[in-house]
Parts: structure tokens; C-alpha cells; sequence
């Protein structure tokens, strides 16, 4: 599958792992200093096992909340642009916040995000990770499941998370028209100049400004020489127009 939504034909996880990685921002629910609900609007990324990321300030409520009481839940909306937006799909993941210092994965952020980098060095700012523990997706009306984290997850191939920096740098740098082929063609994105900010064993992950965008590979890829050549067969699918190979 070649779009940035799982198609009708998906089952449910696989639908729900396709909105967790391409919707970049939230609504994050905490608990309050008296154990009632707070929810705030929260950049996110993921990690590649699928673990949202985010990077939030301690002079936030939020973050002064997790650190009382670590549970939160994170709202990811995929309804945007619909006439009828309960006819959308909607995950809320839920689980555990800590925070995290590994340089790998806030680089995975910053480049979700390139504009939080004028903020990310603020003494106050941190990277934090919720553990997602289950999951409750609603793909339209009546269409509602319950998900547990091995449904929402990946195992990471170890070979593809070493090589994730070199490859994006690769296709920002040499292949570019490739991304912007792969945005038109394949995803129905205007304009030009999208980057890709992240790849992982079920797709890539692109941005052109404020839009984003999901691309999905057809089978799990586990290697730099894996990704290549379902990159490469991507470009030759978008060149002939999306046609089925």
C-alpha cells in the first residue's frame, strides 16, 4: 500500500499504527494536582518501535502533572479535513510518561519537528516518551477496537535504526525529486520540497512545512539495503503514474 491512510481493507492495528506514526500533533491527557483530568495540545513523534515522543517545557502544566503521576493518554485526530468528522478515524494511546535523554531520538524528534530546535537546548525543555501500554481506536462510526501495545508496536530491526540518519540524509540529499514524486503521485501532496524526517520498518515519514505526510512501504523492511530497494521500487511505481506494479 502505497497511501498515507490504511486503506478500509486494513485490519485495525495496522490502521491504527499507520495514525500513530503520520499525525504529528495531539491532545495529551494528565492528571491535575487533584487527580482530575487536563488536556493540552502536544507536538508528537515516535520512536521507532512506535512509542510517541514528545518535547515539553517543566513550566508546563502537563509536564509538572507527569511528574506527579505518570499515566497520560494521547489523543491523535485523523478526522481533519472530513464533512463528517465522526465518520474519521481516531487513536488514543494511553500508558506511561518518563523521560528520555538519547541524542538518536531527539534528533528522530527535531527532525519531525525542525522548528522546535530554536527551543530544544531551553534549560526547561526535555524529551519524554509514553510507554503505550493499550490503545482505543474508532476508524468511523461503529467501527471501534481495542488495541494492546503488541498491536500498536514494532520490534525495531536493530540493522535499520543504525542506518535511519544516513538514509534520510541520503534521500534529502540526492534523491529529492524521488521525495517529491513520492508526496504528488503517491500521497495526492501540492508543492515542492518535502523532506523525509524519519523512516522505520513500516514507511517513511515526510514533512514539507507545517504538512505532513505518511508513506507506506508494502512489506516491513529490516535493513539500509532492504529500504533501498523498496524506495527505489516506490519511485518506479509513482513514475508510472500509482498503476499497480
Amino acid at each position: 500500500m502505497t497511501s498515507q491512510d490504511a486503506g478500509p481493507a486494513a485490519g485495525p492495528s495496522e490502521r491504527a499504527r499507520t495514525l500513530l506514526r503520520r499525525l504529528d500533533r495531539g491532545a495529551l491527557a494528565t492528571l491535575d494536582a487533584d487527580g482530575g483530568p487536563y488536556a493540552s495540545l502536544v507536538l508528537a513523534a515516535t520512536d521507532p518501535a512506535g512509542h510517541p515522543l514528545l518535547l515539553i517545557s517543566r513550566l508546563a502544566e502537563h509536564t509538572g502533572n507527569l511528574d506527579r503521576d505518570a499515566r497520560a493518554a494521547l489523543l491523535l485526530d485523523g478526522t481533519a479535513g472530513l464533512d463528517q468528522p465522526l465518520t474519521g478515524p481516531r487513536l488514543t494511546v494511553s500508558g506511561r510518561a518518563e523521560p528520555v535523554v538519547d541524542p538518536a531520538l531527539r534528533g528522530r524528534y527535531l527532525a519531525r519537528h525542525p522548528d522546535a530546535a530554536g527551543y530544544a537546548d531551553f534549560q526547561d525543555f526535555g524529551l519524554w516518551r509514553i510507554r503505550v501500554e493499550r490503545g482505543h481506536m474508532i476508524a468511523g462510526f461503529g467501527a471501534i477496537h481495542r488495541l494492546d501495545a503488541a498491536e500498536l508496536l514494532v520490534d525495531p530491526p536493530a540493522a535499520l535504526t543504525g542506518a535511519e540518519a544516513g538514509i534520510i540524509a541520503h534521500m534529502n540529499d540526492d534523491h529529492a525529486d524521488a521525495i517529491d514524486l513520492y508526496a504528488h503521485v503517491l500521497l495526492g501532496q501540492a508543492g515542492e520540497g518535502w523532506r523525509m524526517t524519519g523512516i522505520d520498518t513500516d514507511g517513511a515519514d515526510l514533512r514539507r512545512g507545517g504538512a505532513v505526510a505518511r508513506l507506506a512501504f508494502a512489506a516491513p523492511v529490516t535493513d539500509a539495503d532492504s529500504a533501498r530497494k523498496e524506495l527505489v521500487r516506490l519511485v518506479r511505481h509513482a513514475r508510472s503514474g500509482g498503476l499497480a506494479d
